[in-house]
């Protein structure tokens, strides 16, 4: 399995960003793909989930203003972040999860800079 985000980059506070991350070699088992993201000096934490039926959940953090999408045929999850605030800057990461198997399987991140 890989995972391959792309999208990111430099906005200021108020703005949008859309982030696309594409999964190669998973099967058709129910699934679960997201975001998680870490801050300078911060642990990781969720920012969107949503699995193969189309079920979403966000931490109140990102609830209302970031959106997650998926496109099963693609096997590609969107995220679609709007209101961005400078406390959103994070290396961002997707994943992809089998429920089935234990390992979870990530991207490489992608840096979202929010300027105040």
């Amino acid at each position: 399995v890989q995972v391959l985000e792309s999208g990111g980059g430099l906005v200021q506070a108020g703005g949008s960003l859309r982030l696309s991350c594409a999964a190669s070699g998973i099967g058709p088992n129910f699934n679960y793909m997201g975001w998680y993201r870490q801050a300078t000096d911060k642990g990781r934490v969720l920012v969107a989930v949503i699995d193969s039926g189309g079920t979403s959940n966000y931490p109140q953090s990102t609830e209302g203003r970031f959106t997650i999408s998926r496109d099963n045929a693609k096997n590609t999850v969107y995220l679609q972040m709007n209101s961005l605030k400078p406390e959103d800057t994070a290396v961002y990461y997707c994943y992809y999860h089998d429920p089935l198997e234990p390992q979870m399987f990530w991207g490489q991140g992608t840096q979202v800079t929010v300027s105040s």
